[in-house]
This record gives C-alpha cells, sequence and structure tokens, in this order.
C-alpha cells in the first residue's frame, strides 16, 4: 500500500478563515473591495510598523512590477536584479521594456554578493545611465546582506525593491523583513508561510506610494464620475474573499514560523555535520529566518550523491522534493544579459535541493524523512 505523499511546502489553514470569508459572502463583498482587504492592509501595517503602507494585491509578481512602475521604470532603463531567484523577480522587468541586469549570490545567504552588485553598478555607468533599481531577495526565507546591499543603494543613489516574497516572519537585525527597501514586496502564494490562497502586498514608504500602487492596481481609473484614463493600470487588486483568507491566516502566523523553523532544528539533528549534505544556516545572530523552505546542497560524494539521486529516493518513497532555483542568468529567456559575479548562484543549482517544510508535517512525516536521510549513510 502507498504511503501518503508528503508535499514540499503545501498550505495550512488556521481554522479562523472560514468566518472571513463568511463575513464577506453575508456582506456580498464577493469584488475587490469590502472590509476584508481594509482589515487586511491595517493587521499588516501595524505589523511592519512605522512607514510601512500595504496595498493588497493579486500577487507577488504584480507587486514587483508596481514597484518598477513607481520608481518609473521605462524602456531601455536597467534594473539589477539577484540571479539566484525564482523567475517571477525579473519578468516585470521584461514587462516594462527594461533591461535586466544580473547579479551572482555570495555564499552565506545565497542572496545578492555585495562586490557584484557594485561591479554590475559601475557597468551601468559605464553605459551612461544609472540603474533604475535594483532588486535583492530574500531566497528561501533568509535575509540578504542588508546593511551591505543598502549602503551601495545609498552611495549611488538607486531604490531598493526588496523582494521577501517568502520572508515573512523573518528579520535582520531584530527588524522584520518587508521593511528595508524603498519598496517592498511579500507573497502569500499557496506554498508559502501563510497564503491567501495567491496574492501578495507591495509595501510602500508612504501613503502617495501606495495611494499611486492602488490607482495602478485598479486600472489607472480617475476619480470621477464616468470611466477616465491618462494612464495604464492593471487589474492586480487582491479579492475581499482571498483577504478574508489572509486575516484568518494571520492569526496563526507566529506558529507558522515557530513550526517552520522547528523543522529546521530537525534536519539539524538528522544531518549533524554530515560533510556530503551541507543545510543552509543563519550566518550570524543579525539573521532570523522563517526558514520558509530547508535546503541542501549536495557535496562531498564520498558516497557519490547527487541531487538527482537524492531527490529520485525522494521520489520513491513518496516525498516531493524540488531543485534550487536554476539563476535567470542561466534561463534561455535571459540568455544575453550581462551577468556579474563567479557563478556562485550556478554552483548551487547544481548541488541543491529544497527538503519538505510545511508546518503540517506530521511526526510520521518527519520519520519517513529521516529514514531516508539516515539510510543514505548506510
Amino acid at each position: 500500500m502507498e504511503k501518503n505523499k508528503i508535499w514540499l511546502s503545501p498550505p495550512h489553514l488556521g481554522g479562523n478563515e472560514l468566518q472571513y470569508i463568511q463575513t464577506a459572502l453575508d456582506t456580498n463583498g464577493v469584488s475587490q473591495y469590502g472590509s476584508n482587504i481594509d482589515e487586511f492592509e491595517k493587521r499588516l501595517e501595524n505589523y511592519f510598523g512605522k512607514d510601512s503602507f500595504v496595498t493588497a494585491l493579486s500577487s507577488g509578481t504584480a507587486a514587483i512590477h508596481l514597484a518598477l512602475r513607481l520608481l518609473n521604470v521605462e524602456e531601455g532603463d536597467f534594473v539589477i536584479c539577484q540571479s539566484f531567484t525564482f523567475v517571477a523577480s525579473a519578468n516585470p522587468i521584461l514587462y516594462q521594456r527594461a533591461i535586466p541586469v544580473f547579479v551572482d549570490s555570495e555564499a552565506s545567504t545565497w542572496n545578492m554578493c555585495p562586490n557584484a552588485l557594485e561591479d554590475a553598478v559601475k557597468y551601468c555607468l559605464q553605459q551612461g545611465k544609472k540603474p533604475k533599481a535594483i532588486i535583492a531577495v530574500s531566497s528561501y526565507g533568509m535575509p540578504f546582506m542588508v546593511d551591505d546591499i543598502l549602503e551601495i543603494s545609498r552611495k549611488y543613489e538607486i531604490p531598493v525593491i526588496e523582494d521577501s516574497a517568502g520572508a515573512l516572519g523573518s528579520t535582520y537585525k531584530n527588524r522584520p523583513c518587508g521593511t528595508f527597501g524603498d519598496l517592498s514586496v511579500i507573497s502569500f502564494n499557496g506554498n508559502k508561510i501563510i497564503t491567501t490562497s495567491g496574492g501578495g502586498i507591495l509595501i510602500s514608504r508612504s501613503k502617495t506610494n501606495k495611494e499611486r500602487a492602488l490607482s495602478f492596481s485598479t486600472q489607472a481609473n480617475e476619480n470621477k464620475e464616468y470611466y477616465s484614463y491618462s494612464d495604464i493600470g492593471y487589474n492586480y487588486r487582491m479579492s475581499n474573499i482571498s483577504a478574508g483568507i489572509g486575516i484568518g491566516q494571520l492569526d496563526v502566523l507566529e506558529d507558522r514560523v515557530s513550526k517552520r523553523r522547528e523543522n529546521h532544528e530537525f534536519y539539524q539533528d538528522i544531518l549533524g555535520k554530515d560533510e556530503n549534505i551541507h543545510l543552509l544556516e543563519e550566518p550570524s545572530e543579525d539573521f532570523f529566518s522563517n526558514y520558509w523552505l530547508n535546503t541542501v546542497t549536495i557535496g562531498g560524494n564520498n558516497y557519490g550523491m547527487t541531487k538527482e539521486k537524492l531527490k529520485k529516493i525522494f521520489s520513491e518513497n513518496n516525498i516531493e522534493t524540488r531543485y534550487l532555483w536554476k539563476p535567470m542568468h542561466l534561463q534561455t529567456l535571459y540568455k544575453g544579459y550581462r551577468f556579474f559575479g563567479n557563478n556562485i548562484c550556478g554552483m548551487l543549482f547544481e548541488a541543491g535541493l529544497c527538503l519538505p517544510s510545511g508546518t503540517n508535517l506530521s511526526a510520521e512525516d518527519k520519520n519517513r524523512i529521516a529514514d531516508v536521510l539516515k539510510n543514505l549513510r548506510k
């Protein structure tokens, strides 16, 4: 008899979501307007604190796109982007017909390398154009090198779009991810630490930018008695029902972060100082990761293990794993765009795997995962 599948990072409802959905149904609030959206945005603004103005949107991708719009990114502009990321970080650059310039990772967080970033900035300046934005990602919930990246941002006066899509609940020096960028992004896709069934937010540092983002997300309709447009807008607003799910999920956010970190401790105990499988860890006490996904690289090869073999063994046990991001500069879509660095992110892709990290992993699930990992040493 086949065992139940263990998924990588499935949605995990808390139980309170239904009451907010029911409120939307009872009040006929089933569109992109309603009390749930207002409450969801308010709670998030309280969570992130001062100078955090939240716009609830249909996806994290939409939030990145609107961030580029707010920064007036246009055709031919340079936008520097971390290469080691999901494609949604980079695609909005092409939406604007701008030019992506990709930057390598550094080894401690797997995120944007400050040295490679500065090389990329200098290259753009040599071409006669200062980059319009830097897109820095906190991959897998691990904060990027915030101080170093922001120092370069200030030095060259280039705004940062903070892509913390999977980093809700993570902090750097006790400050929440989502508060470091000139504009910041969180995703609530179904596989994230909490979900709205699909959705995201854009966090602005001013009320003016929040209002601009809201306008862009509702087709840029002008405030008149008839439909009137002078700018391009989008259908990017979150639905009131999705926002209700989000409110219910916020009720359990602290628990979900705790459970993800417990998963990380589980993998630490199993893997220990294994010379062949290296678990991504917080590089110092400044970093607090939600460990949205627990990620490993396969090295040493003392027993001929590769990421492909390990993935196959998990699959044979009906356990889902996933390869690490294939860097953007190695994707066919982005062939020909400039890349700066030593291809550390390419090496991560060649050696890396994401392990099951859902907050609803049972004791039985963990025993099955542990059996796979322990049997590798036999």
